[in-house]
């Protein structure tokens, strides 16, 4: 498994996804709101965040990153 870090703009902008999707679904039961709305956005942003960690920073060229 490669270093997920090493690329760590995306890394932490993938996390902030899954974390704020997560919030969304939990707020949406909490308030009794358990709507296909809330499910297709929860379902989006944890997907969305799941590519951004395996994505590579934008600023990395080739196939190496730069130290």
């Amino acid at each position: 498994m490669k270093n997920i870090w090493k690329n760590w703009k995306t890394t932490s902008a993938g996390i902030l996804a899954i974390v704020g999707g997560i919030t969304r679904f939990a707020f949406a039961m909490k308030a009794g709101e358990f709507t296909e709305e809330s499910v297709t956005t929860t379902v989006m942003a944890i997907l969305t965040g799941i590519g951004l960690i395996f994505a590579k920073d934008g600023n990395i060229t080739g196939g190496t990153i730069k130290q």
